[in-house]
């Protein structure tokens, strides 16, 4: 990712060990009381890397005392957490004894998957990069080797690693894990949790685009970013979603560009998680918005940002969940126990969700995420309309073809299906979505309202009503794992529709649009969207395409003929 600036620290980590047993006293309770509902669990993660060729002022000692300064904070605020090691990291003397001191069952040690020179040379392959670590997709990461060699560097690091520590670790993590890579340390080393990245579009040549948002999931055998639908096809490794992305902002910052920006609780960004008034709302959000199965969020940074850039940040925001964890209000944990938390509750990738019910000051946006093991969407208000500006769908029989292929490229793409995509599918001036329209006085209008209210009416089923100013009736959606249902109640029988608009009409996945369906294919895969009440039509106007409800209900299937009706 990119990276910052300098300055050395020198500071002595003096609150360990007396403060672990106060830790556990003081957040037994608190953990007892979020255990009994929807728990809203925060991951404090921080990976560490030996040295930054990027910038000659970030020595070797600067990210060192990163690092101790990180512990400190998180001491003194009575915070575990996970610090998860790159291979060179792991064989660093000063980093060994630093972390062997931290306690046990507060602090977790892992493993970060970016692969240096040294790891590499070990494993008796050759180097080609252009510094001991190069974060280039076909050098620094996994997807750079082929299978067998994937093999040869995680038995290195395992091994070396159990040498140092006396055990294997239980969770890896990277901006991107190959499926191969993966089911060959759960099924040698029996790691129980991973992590990847955030969504994003070209960040740093890393793109990971439609997956399921935030939250975590567990990935196809045969693709390690695809949320998998069978038991039989998945491998059974939670896998979290880094960096606590903005609910509103992440999605589309930087439309129009060939690179997203980056708003995300990492407190080395001013206007996101080092900004008070930022992470005071997201953290609101988090915990009082409607949230199926659990909510997740991940805090924490990598130390090549250096202390200077990200103190202001981390200082801020670890007292802050220290006093929602002491309220009752989160679960504050390491990634191992996160992991074996998601396996023993869910078998399979659960229905959950994100919400936005009051959105900065000065701003009415409010949104929704809503993922499952079929399909995500994302739903915004905004100016007093609804925008659904994400549907992407899952199959876990779309491989990957990092799975059993090199990457060719210092970039790095994975993708799932798109139904929706209001980032790819817009220009600045042209945001595309489905929205919702009514015909009155003899024309289409956009449909406005008031204020949403979004709930659970059960295990993994989303309720949405919306009172409509523009027509008489209040709008109700229902979202379960397969399907979206949308009707007008109490309505004057007004003809209305929801309309997908797009400023790109150019390598769109429709291949044929009739009453009953959609046809779709992407990457050589076909996917179908049908109406299980309503109509799909072509109404022309720029309009990719219109459904229409039958009566004033309107049902569309997102699991390709796989979910259970």
């Amino acid at each position: 990712m990119q990276r910052i600036h300098k300055v050395a620290i020198v500071i002595s980590v003096i609150l360990i060990a007396g403060l672990a047993s106060s830790f556990k006293r003081q957040t037994s309770q608190a953990e007892g009381d979020v255990k009994s509902k929807s728990p809203k669990i925060v991951n404090i993660v921080n990976f560490i890397r030996l040295l930054e060729p990027r910038d000659p002022l970030i020595t070797q000692e600067v990210l060192y005392q990163t690092v101790v300064k990180q512990v400190e904070v998180m001491t003194k605020n009575r915070l575990g957490g996970t610090f998860l090691l790159q291979y060179d990291a792991l064989m660093d003397a000063r980093y060994q004894k630093l972390l062997k001191g931290l306690p046990k069952g507060t602090f977790e040690i892992g493993a970060w998957w970016e692969l240096p020179q040294p790891l590499i040379e070990k494993a008796g392959l050759k180097w080609r990069g252009r510094y001991p670590w190069d974060w280039h997709a076909d050098v620094g990461f996994s997807t750079g080797y082929t299978p067998q060699e994937r093999e040869k560097l995680i038995d290195v690091y395992m091994e070396d690693f159990k040498k140092i520590f006396g055990y294997y670790p239980k969770s890896v993590a990277s901006w991107f894990i190959d499926a191969h890579s993966l089911n060959y340390m759960y099924d040698k080393y029996k790691i129980v949790a991973s992590a990847n990245c955030k969504d994003q579009y070209g960040t740093d040549g890393y793109t990971l685009w439609g997956g399921y948002w935030n939250q975590a999931y567990y990935p196809s055998r045969i693709n390690s970013y695809m949320p998998a639908q069978t038991i039989s096809n998945q491998l059974p490794i939670p896998v979290f979603r880094m960096l606590g992305s903005d609910p509103i902002r992440q999605y589309d910052t930087g439309l129009g560009n060939s690179r997203q920006g980056v708003v995300s609780l990492e407190p080395v960004y001013p206007e996101a998680g080092g900004s008070a008034a930022w992470v005071n709302w997201f953290f609101k959000e988090f915990v009082e918005g409607e949230a199926l199965a659990f909510n997740y969020t991940q805090a924490g940074q990598e130390n090549s940002f250096t202390w200077n850039g990200m103190s202001k940040g981390f200082e801020m925001q670890m007292p802050l969940i220290s006093r929602l964890r002491d309220q009752g209000k989160i679960r504050v944990e390491t990634l191992e126990a996160s992991g074996r938390w998601f396996r023993n509750n869910f078998k399979l990738t659960p229905a959950t969700s994100f919400t936005v019910n009051n959105d900065l000051p000065g701003s009415d946006l409010k949104t929704v995420w809503f993922n499952s093991r079929f399909y995500r969407t994302n739903i915004l208000w905004e100016d007093g309309s609804l925008r659904i500006r994400d549907i992407h769908m899952f199959d876990e029989k779309l491989p990957s073809v990092y799975t059993t292929q090199k990457a060719t490229s210092n970039e790095c793409q994975f993708f799932t299906l798109p139904v929706v995509d209001g980032y790819l599918w817009s220009k600045k001036n042209h945001l595309a979505g489905l929205r919702l329209k009514a015909v009155v006085g003899g024309k289409e209008v956009l449909v406005k309202g008031g204020t949403p209210v979004i709930t659970s009416t059960a295990a993994g089923k989303l309720h949405i009503t919306w009172p409509l100013t523009t027509i008489k009736g209040t709008l109700v959606m229902d979202l379960n794992e397969n399907q979206m249902a949308v009707s007008v109640k109490d309505g004057q029988g007004e003809k209305w529709f929801l309309d997908l608009a797009a400023a790109k009409s150019e390598n769109l996945p429709f291949k044929n649009i009739d009453g009953v369906q959609a046809r779709c294919e992407f990457e050589g895969l076909t996917y179908t969207i049908p109406a299980v009440s309503g109509s799909f039509s072509k109404p022309g106007s720029g309009q990719i395409f219109r459904v229409s409800p039958t009566g004033h209900n309107l049902t569309l299937d997102f699991s390709n003929g796989r979910g259970v009706k």
